[in-house]
Parts: structure tokens; sequence; C-alpha cells
């Protein structure tokens, strides 16, 4: 469940009271200047109102402060604010000062200055092309990588908060460490011995904001313009972005029902500088890379001596057995850059991932992290480590563990009651997505299209392949979502697909029968 947002005002309740910024108005005065003080000072006020700059409903500046900051005298300050109610540019109340009137919500265009064009830098014009699809942000069935935040969470988080809020002394107020606070690169440590198998010490580790910016730093430090990387593919698109826009050799490696084919990359590109893999869930095909392909690829990346960047996105949540040793694990952190996060366990609000960096690499990386944002947010540190210190991180994921399986098995049920085996439908045993294969001449991408029309978001998988044949299917997250909501996200996909192609139709009870 979400954290609550707060109820809007009711109708008719008067406008909340906006911020005081007058203070931070740009105003100047030129004593030289051959135009009235009160004329120079009115037309700053007026123009401060038409830009929007002095919002409607907003304070102007105290008469008396605006006098002492511009060196004039009050009287004349005064006399200008008369001028500007008189215009109907403000309204004054008695005892509380000037306000700009709220009828100035609907402000003339100014005209714009004429300026040449400018050209775009080619750095500017490839990032552009790589701005994300805002569907990524809506909030309905069946978007990816929503998650769960139960009351019992959210009791926690808050007390949490406050108990590090009351610490007025603590180290969090002030500059910190780039790698992160140690109190939490320890407890991510201890964690990741016991749950995943990783090898490191608290030295190696970076606390970052998610895995994206994971990437983005190894990127910086490991690629140049022209190196090859390997790619799985289908592929994973934030990645595959910050590759383009680093201006990497991409070179697709296809996978398959054991993941990524190793000799296919090394027959592609058998010296390369980076592998990115995601061999716990494949994303987003959601096939686990096997042992024997694990320890193909170790062997491959020692040979190059190529690097091997292992996204351990969404590990956390297994639903069968355990799942296979981290890559670092096996390779004992020579030649692999462990990439985690908590933004898929906890809430992707946090913000708040890590790095395992090889001891070669990590020099590097701090810089990279210094020269990029200086360190983490320390208030949110301090709330995670005492989360995870105090065992509420463990119980938090055994909850939602339960509540992911159950949303899964629902969303199975529903998708094979409604289309049987009209499609495909990839159980996985692990992770917060399942993949449905559409019939044979159905195109994901214009069922996606459809589907943002009737309020329901549906991930097209075939855009996320690079080289290798492309599959025509539906990425379906279930986490994070009610059950009713996942039974509504059916209901309109149902109706979406038999929008889309005669072969399916919806029966008056709402069941489904599947014409070949």
């Amino acid at each position: 469940m979400a954290p609550p947002t707060p109820p809007p005002p009711p109708p008719g309740a008067p406008p909340a009271e906006l911020p005081d910024w007058s203070d931070l108005l740009t105003l100047s005065i030129d004593r030289a200047a051959a135009v009235p003080l009160f004329r120079q000072l009115h037309g700053e006020l007026r123009r401060a109102i038409l830009s929007g700059a002095a919002a409607p409903g907003g304070r102007l500046p105290a008469t008396r402060a605006l006098a002492a900051r511009l060196g004039v005298s009050r009287t004349l300050v005064v006399a200008v604010y008369e001028q500007l109610v008189a215009e109907g540019y403000a309204s004054g109340r008695a005892g509380a000062g000037t306000f700009v009137s709220r009828e100035m919500v609907e402000r003339p265009a100014l005209p714009k200055p004429v300026a040449a064009p400018v050209e775009r830098p080619g750095t500017a014009q490839r990032y552009a092309a790589l701005r994300p699809d805002d569907a990524q942000f809506r909030d309905q069935a069946f978007n990816i990588g929503r998650c769960g935040f139960d009351d019992r969470t959210l009791r926690l988080w808050r007390r949490l908060s406050a108990a590090a809020l009351r610490q007025a002394q603590a180290p969090w107020f002030g500059y910190s460490d780039p790698r992160g606070a140690p109190a939490l690169r320890e407890a991510v440590a201890r964690y990741l011995r016991a749950a995943r198998g990783v090898q490191c010490d608290p030295g190696q580790i970076l606390i970052l904001a998610g895995v994206q910016q994971a990437i983005d730093l190894v990127i910086k430090i490991l690629i140049a313009p022209g190196d090859a990387v390997w790619m799985e593919d289908p592929t994973y698109p934030a990645t595959h972005a910050a590759m383009v826009a680093a201006q990497a050799r991409i070179v697709p490696v296809p996978v398959d029902r054991s993941g990524l084919v190793v000799a296919a990359g090394v027959a592609a590109a058998p010296v390369a500088r980076a592998a990115y893999v995601t061999p716990s869930h494949q994303s987003p095909s959601g096939v686990v890379l096997s042992m024997a392909r694990r320890l193909e690829l170790l062997a491959w990346a020692r040979q190059a001596r190529a690097w091997v960047i292992e996204d351990d996105y969404d590990s956390e949540f297994r639903y069968a057995g355990r799942p296979l040793a981290s890559l670092q694990g096996i390779d004992g952190g020579e030649r692999v850059i462990y990439l985690g996060t908590f933004s898929k366990v906890i809430f992707p609000g946090l913000r708040l991932g890590y790095a395992v960096v090889p001891p070669e690499l990590l020099d590097a990386m701090i810089a990279a992290r210094y020269l990029t944002d200086r360190h983490p947010a320390a208030l949110t540190e301090a709330v995670v480590t005492a989360f995870l210190e105090q065992g509420h991180f463990a119980a938090h994921l055994r909850r939602m563990c339960t509540q992911y399986r159950q949303a899964r098995d629902h969303l199975v049920a529903a998708l094979c009651a409604r289309f049987g085996d009209a499609l495909g439908i990839d159980v996985p045993d692990q992770g917060m997505h399942l993949t449905a294969r559409l019939p044979e001449g159905v195109r994901d991408v214009a069922v996606a299209a459809a589907g943002l029309a009737r309020g329901v978001t549906l991930r097209p998988m075939s855009r996320l392949y690079l080289a290798a044949p492309p599959v025509s299917a539906l990425m379906l997250g279930f986490t994070g979502y009610s059950l009713d909501a996942l039974d509504r996200g059916v209901r309109l996909l149902g109706e979406v697909l038999a929008g889309q192609d005669r072969r399916f139709a919806l029966e008056s009870k709402g069941q489904r029968s599947f014409i070949r």
C-alpha cells in the first residue's frame, strides 16, 4: 500500500496561503537614471507580477523592509503600493500587508525577445533522443517496478525517521563519506554475505541513488566511446540508453532458456570492455542464467580481462526454491561489479541502492561519485541503517514475498480464466513482473498504445530486442497493486485485445472465448 497523500481541499474552500517568497524578488532601481524613482519601482513590481515571479495571492515585500533594501524612503514604497492597488495589480489587507491580486491568474502574454536560433550540441541531442517514456510514471496496473508498502512498515518508517531527527548533533546533518555511512555499509555487507553469497567488506561498498546511478558511474570509469560492451538481447532499456549516450559499441548477445548465450558473445566480440547481465532474473524475459553459463561467462571475463556488471535488481523476491549464488560470489569479486537496490524492495521514492566494487576500481568509483553528487542523503541513510540493524528489513521482505506471491498467483489465475491458452503466460519463480506472449499477428506495441488510452499500462517487450527476432509479448507488473486493481487490469486488457484482434471475443458474463 502506498503512503497516504493528503486529501484535496473541499470545493469552495478558501485558497491556502502561498509561501512567502517576497524577500527574494529581484528588484533594482538606478538613482543616476532620468526616470523618477517612483516610476522605476512601479515598473519593477508590475513586471514581477505580470511575469509570475510574484504569484497571484502572494505577499509583496513589507514596505519598511523594501525601503531599507533599496535605500529609498518608506513613503515612496507606500505610494507605489497604493498605485498598484488602484490599478488592480494588488490588494491590501489591514494588518497583514499587500498581496498580488488573485485576479492576475490570467496574465497578458509578454512579447518574447527575438533571438538567433541556437544549435543544440550533439551530446544534448543524444540525451534528448533518450528521454524516458512518460508511461513508466503512471500508477496503474500493470506498470512494473511498483512496491507494496504495508501499514506496519509505514509505522516503523515514521518512528525511525522521528528518532533520527531527534538526534540534533548527529553526523548526518553535515557532509559525509562519498561511499556512504560506515554503519550502513557494514549492514549492507552483512546482508549481502548472508543472502546473496557476495564476498566483500564494507570498504568495497558504495551507497548510491539506485542502480541507475551505479550504472552511470560504472560507465564513466570503464567505458570510452567505441568500447565494445556485451548486452543481453532483449535488454533492460535504461541501461541500454545509458550505453548509447556514452557512445559504447553495443554487442547484442541473445538470451535463451538458460540465459545469456556466452558463446554467441565470444563469437561477436571476443574482446570487450564489459558485459552487462541480469543473471538472477533476466530483464525482461525473466529467465535465470544457468550455473554452466555463469562459469562460462566468468571464464571469458578473466581471459579477456573484461568486467562483468551484475545487476541483481530484484533477487530478494523468490517464490520457489533458493536463487543461484551471485556471480560476484562465484568470482570472488575479481572481475564482477555487483549492483543492488533498496528502491525495489522498500519503495522507489527512497532512491537508495549500492554497488560492490572490485578493489582495482574502487578509488575511481569513489572519485566519480564525489564529482557527481558528493555523497548520499545522510538522513535517509540513518533511517535505512536502523531499518536493517533492528531486523525490520528481513521481516518486511517476508511480508512482501507473501503478498507478491499471492498477487502473482491471483493474476495468473485471472489471465488463465479470461484468456485460456490464448496468451502464453510465463509464470516467474521470482521478481515483480510476468510476461504474456501474444498470438501471432497481434502487435504488442499497438496493444500497449490502446491500453494507455483505456487506463492500463502494458509494456511491449518487442521494443527491448536489439538484434534478435523480437517476440510480441507484454510485461505485466503484479506488485504494489490490490487484487481488485489486478482484476480491473485483466478486464481492461480483455477489452483492449478485443479491439485489436477479432479473434478475441468477450462473452456477456465477462468470460472469454478465443476463436482460432
